[in-house]
């Protein structure tokens, strides 16, 4: 086994190596002065499996060509087996035709990766679960939700519930909910235009409980502080929130450090720059630990589906 990093998220992917006992493989990545990317491969992998970590998050485009460039690299150097680490899925809200004329990116990057070279890809809490369909090449999506559950059961559960922001993450709420024995709320609101969110309703008990939102990503942070703000509203006595993607983009910062949030969970799947640390309201869990069992697992071909019994 070799395992490289891009340059999305390099301390995840040392942690992962320090978790497997490896050292990271040598790889060269350079940006020519038209931004062009060239890679080389530092070492032989002539016959071996390659793993190559890198997220897709921002900025994306570049994230993504990197991890193609690289695959091509492998496949070049006749790497046995090629497997994308995508800890982050960049493009997955854009899994199906929302409107009139518009593509189904997730799959077009899904077809990249596949022509790229990739024989096998590792994500962590896909956006949208059939974006699994769209390669074809085996893809294991594999869920943060042991390392909140260990988190939140750190803490008294007492007044405890977890709360979907919409209706559209109530699956992942319920199960989060049942596995720490806790209530379930949501939040129902509507979506006028893209990244601004209206809060409705709340379905649920949240009267003078510790309120905890459950996502798979936080963005602009828009949805995540207006629920803050009407769950507060009906009386909650503190809201938190857990996410496995920070993606954190625009008005987040400001957003997060003027609200009434006591604090983000997030995993490290996407590397956080210092503007949204310093709001004091971030705390990093590292994924590190589950993607490399997910990985070793992988490459001794054992279940990785085991991993949550």
């Amino acid at each position: 086994m070799r395992l490289f990093s891009g340059t999305s998220n390099p301390m995840l992917a040392a942690d992962i190596a320090d978790y497997l006992h490896i050292s990271p493989g040598k790889l060269d990545i350079t940006r020519f002065s038209d931004a062009e990317i060239f890679i080389q491969i530092g070492e032989t992998i002539r016959g071996l499996d390659a793993f190559i970590i890198q997220s897709t998050s921002q900025p994306a485009n570049d994230m993504l060509m990197e991890l193609l460039i690289f695959m091509d690299a492998a496949k070049r150097a006749s790497a046995r087996q090629i497997c994308a680490i995508i800890p982050y899925f960049g493009y997955a809200r854009q899994e199906r035709k929302s409107m009139s004329r518009t593509p189904i990116t997730a799959k077009l990057v899904a077809d990249m990766i596949t022509a790229a070279g990739a024989t096998r890809v590792l994500t962590m809490d896909l956006h949208a679960g059939p974006i699994q369909g769209f390669f074809n090449i085996p893809v294991d999506n594999i869920y943060a939700a042991p390392i909140f559950q260990k988190d939140i059961r750190s803490r008294p559960l007492d007044d405890v519930v977890i709360v979907s922001p919409d209706v559209g993450g109530v699956v992942r709420a319920r199960a989060l909910a049942k596995r720490l024995h806790v209530d379930i709320a949501i939040v129902d609101k509507r979506r006028p235009r893209a990244n601004q969110a209206e809060i409705m309703n709340i379905i649920g008990d949240i009267e003078g409980r510790h309120c905890i939102l459950l996502d798979d990503m936080v963005d602009t942070a828009g949805t995540l502080c207006g629920a803050t703000e009407a769950l507060l509203d009906r009386g909650a006595s503190k809201v938190s929130a857990y996410a496995t993607h920070g993606v954190l983009s625009g008005p987040a910062a400001e957003r997060l450090a003027n609200s009434r949030l006591h604090e983000l969970v997030i995993t490290d799947t996407i590397a956080q720059p210092k503007r949204i640390m310093d709001t004091g309201k971030v705390r990093v869990l590292t994924a590190a630990p589950l993607l490399g069992e997910a990985i070793s697992r992988i490459y001794s071909a054992q279940s990785v589906s085991s991993l949550y019994d």
